[in-house]
């Protein structure tokens, strides 16, 4: 079965975030433009095979996330029934769990101690 894709409205600011900092460094729109287009085939690529990226775990516990790896970013989605959804395109050095899910590590921790 191949899958067919689709973006949150998450993933698509995220993905206008990304060609906007590609056109800022580079200062050329078709460099931004070919940037977005390769990421957008690292993610086609998953359409024959969607549970082939790295699945997210958090405590143990699978999170429904898969993602996989562009450059500088995470892709992060999940896979539906006949479909890939997209969730967000993250810069892998930020924190991408808090961001994903609200929280950082730690807050949890944080909040026993009180």
């Amino acid at each position: 079965m191949i899958y067919s894709i689709r973006y949150s409205p998450e993933a698509v600011r995220d993905m206008d975030m990304v060609w906007d900092g590609v056109l800022k460094a580079s200062g050329s729109y078709d460099i931004a433009d070919r940037y977005i287009d390769e990421l957008r085939a690292v993610i086609a690529a998953k359409k024959a095979y969607p549970f082939s990226g790295t699945p997210l775990q958090y405590r143990g516990l699978f999170t429904g996330f898969y993602s996989i790896n562009y450059k500088k970013y995470k892709i992060f989605y999940r896979v539906h029934n006949g479909f890939i959804e997209v969730a967000r395109v993250i810069m892998a050095k930020r924190d991408y769990m808090r961001i994903l899910f609200g929280e950082s590590e730690g807050s949890e921790e944080a909040e026993d101690e009180l």
